[in-house]
């Protein structure tokens, strides 16, 4: 008996503290990071928009098949806001999490999740 999805799709709220402000602030080098865990997490891009804010900082988000990937970040705090709703069991989202460590390069990340669009529960 195979089972269905009780949930329509996962939103993780990621929170990196303590990056080097440089890994933050270039909208070339954020928006590399973002596709790379997008693709390591195998989600399936669509199309992205980021932008670079003066002084610094940058916002982007990319829409995948799967829902979307988005970072906020704020280089002079060394904190970064990433938002990644999916809704497929084919996402990996740890391996996009080792990616933001990797290149990042948090001294502490916090994740919380949440179970969207509750469904019932039926078996094939």
């Amino acid at each position: 008996m195979e089972k269905r999805k009780k949930y329509l799709g996962v939103h993780l709220i990621i929170e990196l503290f303590g990056c080097p402000a440089h890994t933050l602030r270039d909208r070339h080098f954020v928006e590399e990071v973002m596709m790379t865990a997008a693709k390591e997490s195998n989600a399936h891009t669509i199309g992205t928009f980021f932008h670079q804010f003066k002084p610094y900082g940058v916002s982007g988000v990319i829409i995948i098949e799967e829902s979307h990937l988005s970072i906020h970040t704020w280089p002079e705090h060394g904190y970064a806001a990433i938002d990644y709703f999916y809704c497929s069991n084919e996402v990996l989202p740890e391996r996009a999490i080792e990616i933001f460590r990797k290149k990042f390069r948090p001294e502490k990340i916090k994740v919380k999740g949440f179970k969207r669009g509750k469904v019932k529960y039926e078996a094939k």
